[in-house]
Parts: structure tokens; C-alpha cells; sequence
């Protein structure tokens, strides 16, 4: 179906799979470790009495 879309790129070309694969895994890595880095970094009693 998104063979049309495709432009001299095999739909199973390895390389083509494998840096879409790196790439969706980096960019699912940052959303999640930069929040959890930053909320890391909060006392616990401080975000407790904040609420």
C-alpha cells in the first residue's frame, strides 16, 4: 500500500528499516528520558507540599 509512496527504496530494503527503526527508537527514548531526567532532579517532599 505504501510502496507508491516509496521512491527508489525496496519496502524491504534492510538499511532503509533498520535506520527507521534507530531513529523512532531515539526520538521514544529523549520524549521519556528528558522528563524523567528533569522530575529525577525534584525533591519528593517539595512536589508533595506543592500539591
Amino acid at each position: 500500500m505504501l510502496s507508491t509512496l516509496l521512491f527508489q527504496v525496496r519496502p524491504s530494503d534492510p538499511a532503509t528499516l533498520a535506520s527507521v527503526v534507530a531513529i523512532l527508537a531515539g526520538v521514544a527514548f529523549a520524549a521519556c528520558y528528558i522528563p524523567a531526567r528533569r522530575a529525577a532532579k525534584v525533591d519528593p517532599l517539595v512536589a508533595l507540599r506543592h500539591h
